[in-house]
């Protein structure tokens, strides 16, 4: 099947992204937004407007082992239903230049008999991190009807390992939270419930909790003072400079009880996860979700997003 290009102008939410040698590398996408004192000699660079895999959305996205990592990700168009028989597909992807992409794992989430417990679900907007010589997978979507309240790691992106298997995770079932590495631990921050997907529960949460871990297996709650952000999730990449979390916007999606999204500009950042410092409530970018941060070049980097 040929994949259709899209034009670079065409704005858009929850990319991949990934930082690899000294370049911001962007998959497909291209809007940054830069601070108002940033230098004027960034420029993005188009390697490729028809790469290998197919278009899809809230792929995770890693720098690893020297090479950039594509794994997952949703795309409910009928016209690329043999790369998504179930919406969202679990292969991975990888490349070392951005032009050039090896199918590293293909998706093998095809149908009702897949077993869970062999695999990872097909999932899109999960947490990804790259952790103690692995890649990581925190979490996922509510697309099958379910939380996908599951960990995962990989040491070549082909065979993954089910971390957590027969040891539910302590953090209440969630989608859209935030994950980042700090400080020698995975953090996992906010992110809500969606009780119109999900349907074994109809309880409706927003969270802004943070829980951290070095094993995938065993989690401990980090408890914030006041004040510190609203709950939220929403947020790609991560950002993690001068050794301090850093928050960057994000927001809530509707659910039946709160049909009104929350869009959020505001910044906070913490060395610890217990106190956290506003530096700005109304930051000059919109505010947004689906967006994805970096930190890179001794900078926050806070590109595309959605506010509807």
């Amino acid at each position: 099947m040929t994949k259709s290009e899209c034009p670079i102008e065409v704005p858009r939410c929850r990319m991949g992204l990934v930082v690899l040698a000294g370049l911001i590398s962007i998959f497909t996408w291209h809007n940054a937004t830069r601070a108002a004192d940033a230098p004027t000699d960034y420029e993005w660079v188009n390697i490729t407007m028809n790469a290998e895999f197919a278009p899809r959305d809230g792929a995770g996205a890693l720098t690893y082992d020297g090479r950039m990592w594509f794994i997952g990700g949703w795309n409910p168009i009928g016209t690329y239903r043999e790369f998504f028989p179930r919406i969202c597909n679990n292969e991975v992807w990888s490349s070392r230049d951005g032009e050039e992409w090896t199918l590293v794992k293909p998706n093998t989430f095809t149908d009702q008999s897949f077993d869970s417990t062999s695999d990872w679900e097909g999932r899109h907007t999960a947490g990804y991190a790259v952790y103690r010589g692995r890649m990581w997978i925190i979490g996922g979507d509510v697309n099958q009807g379910h939380y996908q309240n599951d960990v995962w790691s990989s040491v070549d992106g082909k065979d993954w390992e089910f971390v957590n298997r027969d040891k539910p995770l302590p953090w209440a079932p969630r989608a859209l939270h935030y994950t980042v590495v700090h400080d020698d631990h995975i953090w996992v921050i906010g992110g809500q419930t969606m009780p119109a997907f999900a349907k074994e529960s109809d309880v409706e949460a927003f969270y802004r909790d943070i829980w951290t871990t070095r094993n995938g297996i065993d989690w401990q709650e980090v408890k914030p003072q006041e004040p510190y952000w609203s709950p939220r999730g929403m947020i790609g990449g991560s950002a993690v400079m001068n050794g301090r979390i850093w928050i960057l916007g994000g927001g809530t999606y509707d659910t039946p009880q709160t049909p009104k999204r929350n869009f959020y500009n505001d910044v906070w950042s913490s060395a610890d996860g217990v106190s956290w410092t506003c530096h700005i409530e109304s930051a000059p970018w919109e505010p947004r979700q689906y967006h994805d941060v970096a930190a890179w070049d001794d900078r926050l980097w806070v590109m595309e997003g959605y506010n509807g």
